[in-house]
């Protein structure tokens, strides 16, 4: 059985068959909405919203830690994680579905890590390597499968938020090596890898960064929706394939 963490545009996993909610406590607060247990493409999936079901929680107020926690409760093999970004990288325009290989942090003040003072011992993680090879291998095979174009790498920087970045950020974070954005990303995969879970994203470019082409003296926040919602049902696409691909 593998989680579904759905981000902007994927409130709902419409696909999902025989869906039914559970309402989960964790010892870290409530998640970001019920639970939706249903199966896609003949496979039990587990599916939570991440900004919850009427898209209210912005990126950091998200009890990412409650989120990750009830997955890892449920017996989850692995996650799979959809996620909305800008581009900066000049094939990632908008409409483009990627599978990220690395992450840079930028966020700050949330709550990212379930190592806290009174641990019997401190606790160090490696993460060399962010993102589960086999669950992004399952996206990749999973595009194949589905006829889709996916691109395979790339660095996600994963920005405080809610505000988008300034022409001057984007420029910063290329010669820092990103080549998409997101607020999303971080502490979500952490938290993975602390809890023993797979993890790996599928990021859905829905504009191009701040200075960057269309976006060169301002973001249209009004035409993003057209391009999420077509891209997202290729996204769906994907899942359906990977949660049966065999890698």
């Amino acid at each position: 059985m593998f989680g579904i963490i759905g981000g902007s545009g994927l409130a709902k996993l419409a696909a999902l068959q025989s869906p039914r909610r559970q309402v989960m406590r964790t010892p870290y607060g409530e998640p970001s909405g019920a639970i939706t247990f249903g199966t896609l493409a003949g496979r039990e999936v587990v599916f939570v919203a991440r900004h919850g079901y009427g898209h209210t929680i912005a990126p950091h107020e998200i009890n990412y830690r409650a989120n990750i926690w009830a997955l890892k409760e449920l017996g989850v093999e692995g996650i799979f994680a959809v996620a909305s970004v800008g581009g900066i990288r000049a094939d990632l325009a908008p409409g483009t579905l990627v599978v990220p290989h690395q992450i840079l942090d930028y966020t700050h003040s949330r709550a990212s890590t379930f190592v806290e003072r009174g641990a019997s011992a401190v606790t160090h993680i490696d993460f060399t390597l962010p993102y589960t090879q086999r669950m992004r291998q399952r996206l990749l095979q999973g595009a194949g499968r589905a006829g889709e174009t996916v691109l395979d790498g790339a660095v996600y920087a994963c920005m405080q938020g809610p505000r988008l970045e300034t022409a001057a950020e984007v420029d910063r974070l290329e010669r820092d090596g990103a080549d998409i954005i997101g607020m999303t990303g971080m502490p979500e995969a952490t938290l993975a890898r602390e809890i023993g879970l797979d993890y790996a994203t599928l990021s859905v470019v829905v504009n191009h960064a701040a200075g960057r082409r269309d976006s060169k003296n301002q973001v249209e926040l009004s035409q993003l929706g057209a391009t999420l919602q077509q891209t997202m049902v290729r996204a769906v696409r994907v899942l359906e394939a990977a949660v049966v691909a065999e890698p």
